[in-house]
């Protein structure tokens, strides 16, 4: 099944765009869970949130809904997955926190770290059975057979991505899950994507993973709220192809700009 989404919810303008103009802000990710079944929360990159918070969420969202977490940048680009332990175990003891909304955590590798396999084995060997993990590598010279085997043996999602209708990696499956990540397209108004790249990483995801595996993809152009409108459209695109996905808001509830 898809799993659509965008790459947080809290963000300004996307007021009187899709969260109504006299919703307070505290309402948000509750109007956002009511539309959508999943997101990935991406401040914990700069900050990791206290334990508490995530709590929180857990208790002001549906039973269905999943949160995917951005794992904090002291990892990978302050420590540059060195000594990987302690790091590792202070976000999930943090993210434990939503309890069966946990959904997939995400890495996103620094784009001047180059390939380190030790490292990243040692990252492997330190990383439980669940949650699941998702490692987005920004620098060309990681994506080697090897790399693609390390993941493999731990059933670790290669995330793909795309910056201006363009992948940035090869479309490699690593895993019985995917993980996608579009942040930037090009069509009016952007950062918006339109129609053609939406139908294509629709099809790029369906000839590596059928209907039956778990892929995340979240909508990371999040100004002028084309994050949610572009997640409606590939929701609305998936249904035509005969894809099962999970709730978003119809594209009529979205004016992005």
């Amino acid at each position: 099944m898809l799993w659509i989404g965008t790459s947080g919810w809290q963000y300004r303008d996307w007021r009187g765009r899709f969260y109504p103009g006299e919703l307070p802000q505290a309402r948000w990710l509750a109007h956002y869970a009511a539309a959508f079944r999943t997101v990935e929360l991406n401040n914990s990159f700069y900050r990791l949130p206290a334990g508490d918070t995530f709590a929180g969420w857990n208790h002001d969202t549906p039973e269905d809904f999943v949160i995917a977490v951005k794992a904090s940048r002291f990892l990978s680009h302050m420590k540059r997955l060195a000594d990987p332990e302690e790091p590792v175990a202070r976000l999930l003891a943090h993210a434990r926190r939503l309890d069966d909304k946990l959904g997939p955590v995400l890495l996103q590798l620094p784009a001047t770290m180059a390939r380190a396999p030790e490292r990243l084995a040692h990252l492997l060997d330190v990383w439980p059975a669940a949650p699941r993990l998702a490692i987005e590598f920004r620098h060309a010279s990681w994506f080697t057979r090897d790399t693609f085997a390390a993941l493999k043996r731990r059933d670790v999602a290669l995330c793909l991505t795309d910056v201006d209708g363009r992948p940035q990696g090869p479309l490699e499956r690593t895993a019985d899950w995917g993980y996608v990540r579009l942040h930037r397209g090009t069509a009016a108004p952007r950062p918006c994507y339109g129609d053609t790249a939406l139908a294509s990483w629709l099809a790029r995801i369906s000839r590596l993973y059928s209907d039956r595996r778990d892929v995340f993809v979240y909508f990371n152009n999040d100004p002028g709220a084309c994050a949610v409108a572009n997640a409606a459209r590939f929701a609305h695109l998936a249904d035509a192809a005969g894809r099962a996905r999970t709730r978003t808001p119809a594209p009529r509830a979205v004016r992005p700009g």
